[in-house]
């Protein structure tokens, strides 16, 4: 009995009549929420009218972005927090500008509206469980590393508020907001709807900077399902994310949705990512275009990737708050089971983050740890580790590389970096743009090299000769010059441009 207590962290009587169990005790922080209603003016929501009605929308347009923050808090502050506190959020996540009465009206219409399918009893106890976090603690001292949480399709941001608490109990901020639709709370499944997405997570970072608590150096970003794809375009456009997990992420289900975004390429994926994944279905089952050969995981290489995956989960699992604590039914597990895999779950994203955010060695290390040996119940899960394969081929890894090695290097590191992907390529009008940005900074000698390879890559382009002669006769270097604009003038005998620096350089066109 004491050791069940402890695997629970003594939960009181209420938590212990909830469906669910809490299986992992709480770090050495007590956890704070704070519920913050804003908007992000950069961006619209409503219409002029509603597409309802038809009546002229009154009051706030800009995008609502309701945010719940769970920080490391000290410990007897602030007021408990149940169940229900949480599922009330809903009621006006989009809305703000409700009166108390209406709003205390909506959030019991709300609730009643999540529980329906429980029996009476049941739901009382689910709603009336104890979570971990006070609402408005005081915060505890320093900085700590954030985590982004990006919520699944159309889903609350307290969906996975034990993992949010869990992590806040560890030393982190984690910080979410609810997947709403470009317009509406409807979100929807094309380009446009997870690119809303990926901007609320840019919402959150920038809100982020200006909490004392945070250490922005250390970021992660970690989504569900839609979120989970979400989350990964952002980290392609943010280099400064430095960690993600995808529970059962949507990168892994929506090939044709990262085709049409064009910039969500592995090549710009580097940062390390854990992806825990729902027990594989069976072949039947499976979507024609999702398969090894459009699977962006198997296209990661520049990027530690370790896939966990979860025999006793479906994909609707991952949904702690709805799927576990407000289910109705559990599939092929009970209900002990899915705690038990959750408990692994909050596990290894906590090790996983204090490994690349906190440079945890404990951390890292288990990460590479058989699941033989990790004390995880047999059958429970898998575990595939890849680590990274060098630098990935960009612009931005060629120029570091060309800074190492040295600019007059160029033309054998292009092709160094078109050996390792056929893919890399920078085409003529950007290699010519880096090459003047250099010219323009002083760099002469860098400019020289770039244009000279621009113009070795393009060798039919007038245009490349013409610029490389530009270099060179910045450079001081007469004879290249006027043999470069010579070049320009065979491909291109209307390039007055050429003519007029050759009679500048004391040469005969």
């Amino acid at each position: 009995m004491f050791l069940l207590l402890a695997l629970l962290g003594a939960p009181s009587l209420a938590a212990a009549d909830s469906n669910f169990k809490r299986i992992n005790p709480p770090g050495p922080y007590a956890v704070g929420l704070r519920v913050v209603e804003q908007y992000d003016f950069a961006r619209g929501y409503r219409g002029a009218t509603d597409p309802l009605t038809g009546k002229p929308v009154t009051g706030e347009r800009a995008r609502p972005i309701q945010t719940l923050i769970w920080y490391p808090a000290a410990k007897g502050s602030g007021r408990g927090v149940t169940v229900e506190d949480y599922v009330k959020l809903g009621a006006t996540a989009d809305d703000f500008e409700r009166p108390p009465a209406e709003r205390a009206a909506l959030e019991a219409k709300f609730v009643r509206a999540r529980v329906a399918v429980l029996s009476p009893e049941r739901a009382k106890a689910e709603l009336a469980a104890p979570m971990r976090a006070r609402r408005d603690a005081t915060a505890a001292a320093g900085k700590f590393p954030v985590v982004i949480y990006a919520p699944s399709f159309n889903a609350e941001a307290y969906e996975n508020a034990d993992l949010c608490e869990y992590l806040a109990s560890q030393g982190y901020l984690v910080i979410a907001s609810p997947s709403f639709g470009q317009a509406s709370r409807g979100m929807t499944t094309e380009l446009e709807g997870v690119e809303t997405q990926v901007g609320d997570i840019e919402f959150l970072i920038g809100y982020a900077h200006g909490l004392p608590q945070a250490d922005m150096s250390r970021l992660a970003v970690a989504g569900y399902s839609w979120g989970g794809l979400a989350n990964v375009m952002a980290a392609a456009k943010d280099s400064r994310i430095g960690a993600l997990v995808a529970l059962d992420g949507s990168v892994r289900y929506w090939p044709e949705t990262i085709k049409q975004s064009r910039f969500l390429t592995p090549a710009r994926v580097t940062a390390p990512m854990l992806y825990v994944a729902a027990a594989p279905k069976p072949v039947e089952e499976q979507a024609v275009d999702v398969n090894k050969d459009t699977s962006f995981l198997a296209k990661m290489k520049y990027a530690d990737l370790y896939k966990v995956t979860l025999y006793p989960y479906v994909h609707s699992n991952f949904s702690v708050m709805f799927d576990q604590r407000l289910a109705a039914e559990y599939g092929d597990y009970d209900k002990d089971e899915l705690s038990v895999a959750n408990g692994w779950v909050e596990t290894y994203v906590r090790r996983f983050l204090d490994a690349y955010l906190k440079g945890d060695a404990a951390g890292r290390a288990f990460l590479d740890t058989p699941v033989a040996k990790t004390g995880a119940p047999r059958h429970l899960l898998a575990l595939d580790v890849a680590k990274a394969q060098g630098a990935p081929p960009t612009q931005a890894a060629f120029a570091a590389e060309l800074n190492r090695v040295g600019f007059d290097k160029a033309q054998a590191t292009y092709q160094a970096f078109r050996s390792r992907d056929g893919d890399f390529a920078i085409d003529e009008t950007e290699m010519n743009r880096w090459g003047y940005q250099l010219l323009g900074n002083g760099d002469t000698r860098a400019a020289v090299a770039i244009l000279k390879l621009n113009q070795e890559l393009h060798a039919d382009s007038w245009n490349a000769s013409d610029s490389l002669g530009e270099a060179y006769a910045a450079a001081g270097d007469k004879t290249r010059a006027i043999a470069a604009y010579r070049q320009s003038l065979v491909l291109n005998p209307k390039n007055t441009n050429g003519v007029t620096q050759l009679k500048a350089l004391g040469a005969t066109p």
